[in-house]
């Protein structure tokens, strides 16, 4: 058999020719003849397409599929075995193969297509909720905030939101030790109870 390999022409727009049983083109074809390859793809080609469309139902598909199929045909002519069943069988299976593997690709990639569409949006709905979620957690706890001492709101923005250890607080705002671990304790109490948290 050669390398070259022979033009296909569009399925829809070929004659059957009855030159010769399909066993014996097929026996040529093996051999590399593309002149008994053309008798046998307008012998075949109809079927082929008219398979192939029944299982994808899309007739641009079909005929991608069906030309696939008639090019894999010339070669793998020489893998066909008459004893093995008919040159017709022998086609029409590997036609049918072909075409279920594109309606399942097709499926796998829709599938692909729907998981990733449906992750993308579950993200964006969740990055909003979170959004909206801390927003108004945020704005609670500035309320809550509000609600304390000018010492207890200072102590816990400077230990809490600066990082500030209780020892550096108390000189930052120059008030002894003991009185910023009061304050805090109180004022963290307050919050809590503000904010609805259970101890």
């Amino acid at each position: 058999m050669t390398d070259t390999q022979p033009q296909p022409r569009p399925l829809r727009e070929v004659a059957t020719v009855g030159r010769g049983s399909a066993e014996d083109l097929l026996g040529s074809v093996a051999l590399g003849d593309q002149a008994a390859f053309e008798v046998l793809y307008d012998q075949m080609a109809p079927r082929v397409y008219g398979l192939v469309r029944r299982v994808l139902r899309d007739p641009a598909q079909a005929e991608e599929v069906g030309q696939e199929v008639m090019l894999e045909i010339w070669r793998r002519a020489s893998r066909f075995d008459r004893t093995r069943g008919s040159a017709l069988s022998w086609v029409m299976t590997m036609a049918h193969a072909r075409a279920v593997d594109r309606v399942r690709s097709e499926q796998s990639s829709t599938d692909r297509d729907l998981k990733y569409a449906t992750a993308s949006v579950q993200r964006d709905v969740d990055v909003v909720v979170d959004a909206v979620e801390l927003s108004l957690e945020r704005k609670q706890v500035q309320r809550c905030l509000g609600g304390l001492t000018e010492l207890q709101r200072e102590s816990i923005n400077l230990a809490y939101y600066s990082g500030f250890t209780q020892a550096e607080v108390a000189a930052a705002l120059k008030v002894p030790l003991g009185t910023i671990k009061t304050r805090l304790r109180d004022g963290l109490i307050r919050l809590r109870d503000c904010l609805g948290v259970s101890s």
